[in-house]
This record gives C-alpha cells, structure tokens and sequence, in this order.
C-alpha cells in the first residue's frame, strides 16, 4: 500500500493530538522510501514552455515534514505564508520582499486564507487566529475542540472551520464567536483528510469520512439534505475505505465531489439528487475546474481532465506516476502540479501531454499551486515561496 494512504490512516487512528504526536505516529512514512510502485523517473522530452523563476525566498521552517495543510494565500499585492512553528510572512507579490512577519508562538497547521481585511489560520492546538492582512497584527483568537487541518471558508460575515475530531463551526468572521456547530462521528478507520466546506448561495455543502455528503443552512446549520455518494466495497476494512477528504467544486449549481476508492459524483445542489458517478478513480485530493472540465491527480498520482456533464475520461497523464503530486492548478492552456522532489510540471489541457518543467526546490510541493496574471506561486514543504513565469519558445 503506497505509503501516503498508510500516512493518513495512521494520523486517522492516532487522533492528532500533538503534533508531537503527529510525527510519531507515523515514523519515517514521510522519507523517501517506499514499498509499492516507485516513483516515475524524469525523463527528457522536447520542452514547448520554458518555466523562468521570477523569485524565490523562505518562510522559517514550512510544514517540518508534517501532513498539515499550509497554502499560500494571494491578495492584492501581496503573498502570505505561514509555518509549523507559528511564523507568519507577508511578502510583495512581484519580487518577494518581505513586508511584514509575525512569530505567532503556535504551531500553524491551516491555511492562511485571506478575506478582505483579515486572514485566518487553525492550529495544531485547536485555536483558530484572525489577524489583520495590512500589518499582521492580532485581531482574535478562538479556541476550538481539536486541531484545525481544512482551510477555513469565509462567506459574508461567516467564518466556517472543520476540526480532525468532526466538528463543523460557524464563527462570526469579526470576532470569533460561535454561531452554530455540528457534530459528526467519523467511522473508526478513516482517511484523514483536510477538504473544508464549500459554500454555495445560502448552503455549506460538506463530505464526510463515511462518504455522506450533506447540506446545511448557512445562517443557523440546519440540515437540508444528505446523500451516500461514496458506497463502501470490499472486505477488509482498508478496502471499504470510502472517505470524502478533498473540498467539492460548485459549477453552475452542480455539486462534484471525489472519493478513495468511490470516484467521483455530481449532485444537484437543490437537493443533492446523484447526477452522475464515474468509480473508476480513487483520490484523497480534491478538484479543480474550469468551465467545462474537472482536473485531479489521483491516488497514483496520475493526472485526469473528466467532463463535467458526464465524468467521462479526456485525458489521463501517466508520466508522472507515483510522484505523490499537487492538486492541478489549471489557468489558460495550462494544468501545473508540483511533485515530491520540488518540480513544477506543466500539462497541456488539450491533451495531457508534458510541456515543460522547471525544479524549485528538493523538497516536496503538496499545496497546490495559486496562479495571479500566468504566474504560478508555490509554497514547498520546506517554507520555500516562489514565483515562476512562463517564456514560449
């Protein structure tokens, strides 16, 4: 079984109390051996863009090796990162100087994610922090049940935050208190994931670790509906694995949600009436979009583009496989991932054919990639930022 499954079911069974915890319960999964398929070798082909580094810096000591969820977040002009150990950087978004930085003394594990005035982070000791995007500076901490993984949804004046011990909350996005709160048991094994709630009109659409997808009022959590998009097969239980982890895409009222070892499903969003399934893909990763295709690298980490009517099958790129890729960010003609040696590789959306590549660091890049005007902004696990650009041949 690919190391990066074993991973998350251990952070699963071990409850993630301490990040402490975190990384001893899982030994040395995160190193560079592995007992299934190995990783694709890079190979040489005839590059068709050529990737330039625009900059790059780094922000302390980026995820120490940890399965937490640090993204960079891109607002106006700026680019804002943080790290395990609580540091907190804010940096111009055309040459990476530093504008401001705050030591925070808590061991992020989320985010950040900007919203106006303000950015939010979770932390790996149940806190949820908001703090001002101009200069960094503390706005309110709220204490939650348990540590925070899933990137926190800002909608009007909501802020909703998912904890690892199945609490859904609704915070008042100004100053922290408490509006609503679900509970929900997750099954006894399960894939730790860290898909947050979407939002769409008046509705927060949520997957949980059983499969079940549900819809709650946004203003007070009441239920709307709930659906079984993810039905468990097998007979052991790793094989009836069937967890919901990636956050769903909402398109034209049109919910699609993907699965390990379930596929991936369209709803409706009125009523969450199935669409469509296509079972042939497993995924612990969410999905990306545009406006008529879904991106997504699977558990293999091959990479697919699917139609969005239907969930038939484009294009699946192999080359790539076993890298333990990114989530596909997609812009213009372009899908970009990261993969775990620190490359960004572009993809055609035509085709899936390999375009071009360029090396960042030596350390993998999980988050996936944010692209603000054709450029692609990266976080790695290493707290390296960078830029990058494309030159056409």
């Amino acid at each position: 079984m690919h190391k990066i499954l074993i991973l998350l079911v251990a952070l699963s069974l071990s409850g993630c109390a301490t990040l402490t915890g975190m990384k001893d319960a899982v030994g040395d999964l995160l190193s560079d051996s592995d007992n299934s398929e190995p990783p694709a070798e890079l190979t040489d082909y005839q590059f068709e863009v050529k990737p330039e580094l625009v900059w790059d810096e780094s922000d302390g000591d980026g995820t120490n090796e940890l399965a937490v969820n640090l993204v960079p977040a891109i607002a106006d002009d700026r680019i804002v990162v943080a790290d395990i150990e609580g540091l907190i950087q804010a940096r111009n978004l055309a040459d990476g100087e530093l504008l401001w930085e705050v030591e925070t003394d808590l061991p992020i594990t989320s985010g950040p994610v900007i919203d106006q005035d303000l950015l939010f982070v979770g932390t790996g000791k149940a806190d949820v922090l908001a703090l001002k995007v101009e200069t960094g500076e503390a706005v309110w901490k709220r204490r939650v049940s348990s540590a925070v993984l899933a990137l926190p949804v800002v909608a009007g004046d909501t802020l909703l935050i998912r904890t690892i011990d199945g609490k859904d909350l609704a915070l008042n996005r100004n100053d922290g208190k408490q509006i609503w709160v679900l509970e929900h048991l997750d099954p006894a094994l399960s894939i730790r994931g860290d898909g947050a709630p979407v939002v769409a009109d008046d509705s927060v659409i949520i997957g949980y670790a059983n499969g079940k997808l549900v819809a709650v009022n946004l203003s007070d959590g009441a239920y709307l509906w709930e659906k079984s998009v993810a039905i468990p097969k097998g007979r052991s239980e790793i094989e009836r694995l069937t967890d919901i982890n990636g956050t769903p895409v909402v398109r034209n009222d049109i919910i699609f949600v993907s699965s390990f070892n379930s596929g991936l499903s369209a709803l409706t969003l009125i009523d969450g009436e199935v669409l469509w399934r296509n079972e042939s893909i497993s995924a612990v990763q969410g999905l990306s979009s545009d406006y008529s295709y879904l991106y997504l690298s699977d558990v293999s980490s091959d990479v697919w583009q699917l139609d969005q009517r239907n969930g038939a099958s484009y294009w699946k790129q192999t080359d790539l496989h076993q890298r333990r890729l990114s989530m596909p960010a997609v812009y213009g003609d372009y899908v970009v991932v990261g993969d775990f040696e620190g490359y960004l590789h572009w993809l055609s959306v035509t085709d899936g054919r390999l375009l071009g590549r360029i090396e960042i660091t030596d350390e993998p890049i999980v988050a996936q990639p944010v692209v603000v005007d054709d450029i692609v902004y990266v976080y790695a696990t290493d707290g390296t930022v960078a830029a990058v650009r494309l030159v056409l041949f």
